[in-house]
């Protein structure tokens, strides 16, 4: 006997169109800003193997038109409006960019599903953002989600955070990554750069790629761990390049705890802009000290590691 009070999944019997959201810039938007976009594109090719899946395609959280960086023409990714995804889409993940909740209450009105996909440490830039007077995130604004999704990196930190805060289960998923989108990419490398490991150097010009935006990916100890080596055997090392430090390099604290190293005495430490892994390491890198605090899932390592560089890291993952 079939039980009346059943939930229907959306779409039951079909096969399902699924939206995957993307905050759309505009101009000069690329692909390569954040891991999330990469994500995003990825996830879309993914759920395009599924037997489910009837169409997988972006919906544009935003209000301009992609730039071609962003290559959702290359892979046939259809950007759909909000209005459209209204009514084409039965199932909508949110990721790029987080949909207003009367929106997601109209969705799901009409009987569609709606997952939040959450790939960063939200736990720690919440605290942050309330502790340092932050502009606010819209994590908790009352919109009704049917599920959580989440990577590995943040079960401990973020699960029940997510769990009891969104009123709504959560699943942990694996994190997605494959090589296609990097080798288009590292493709456009000028003559005479490549991407990868030269081995045979007498030293190295060791980098560091942490954003410096959060507690959770700094340089601090990244370049505690090579002054250590450096003190150890100084010859090792030609130089040091910290990225990501411009908005850091003036500031009075991390100045003086900068000049206490001898890296940065004896002259060995640049502190850069951000960059590209690709055409940074290209031309100025032969290895990587990361450190991470409950983040320890990065496509900065998967990119490493398929260029066979030396990584000095703290994952657990690896």
């Amino acid at each position: 006997m079939s039980d009346s009070n059943a939930r229907q999944a959306p779409g039951e019997g079909k096969r399902l169109v699924v939206g995957v959201s993307l905050y759309v810039r505009g101009a000069g938007q690329s692909l390569w800003e954040n891991g999330i976009f990469q994500n995003c594109l990825l996830l879309i090719l993914l759920l395009r193997q599924s037997p489910l899946v009837a169409e997988a395609v972006m919906v544009n959280g935003g209000e301009q038109v992609a730039d071609p960086q962003m290559m959702l023409g290359e892979w046939n990714v259809p950007l759909l409006s909000m209005d459209e995804a209204m009514q084409r889409c039965d199932v909508l993940i949110e990721m790029s960019a987080q949909f207003n909740a009367d929106y997601l209450r109209a969705f799901r009105e009409r009987g569609g599903k709606v997952v939040t996909m959450r790939v960063g440490n939200d736990y720690v830039i919440d605290i942050e953002r309330a502790m340092f007077n932050k502009p606010s995130g819209f994590l908790f604004s009352g919109a009704p989600y049917d599920s959580v999704w989440t990577i590995p990196e943040f079960e401990r930190s973020c699960l029940h955070y997510y769990q009891t805060g969104l009123r709504a289960p959560v699943t942990i998923v694996p994190h997605i990554w494959h090589p296609m989108l990097f080798d288009k990419a590292r493709a456009t490398l000028g003559p005479g750069l490549a991407f990868g490991y030269q081995p045979g150097k007498p030293r190295w010009r060791v980098t560091m790629f942490e954003p410096n935006i959060c507690m959770v990916k700094t340089s601090i100890i990244p370049m505690l761990v090579t002054e250590e080596a450096y003190r150890a055997q100084p010859d090792f090392l030609e130089i040091v390049r910290v990225c990501n430090t411009l908005h850091l390099k003036d500031h009075t604290t991390f100045v003086h705890f900068a000049k206490r190293l001898d890296i940065v005495d004896h002259g060995l430490t640049t502190f850069e802009s951000r960059y590209a892994v690709y055409e940074f390491m290209a031309a100025f890198g032969d290895a990587v000290v990361s450190h991470t605090w409950e983040n320890a899932q990065n496509y900065l390592y998967y990119e490493l590691l398929y260029g066979d560089y030396p990584l000095i890291h703290n994952s657990p993952f690896l």
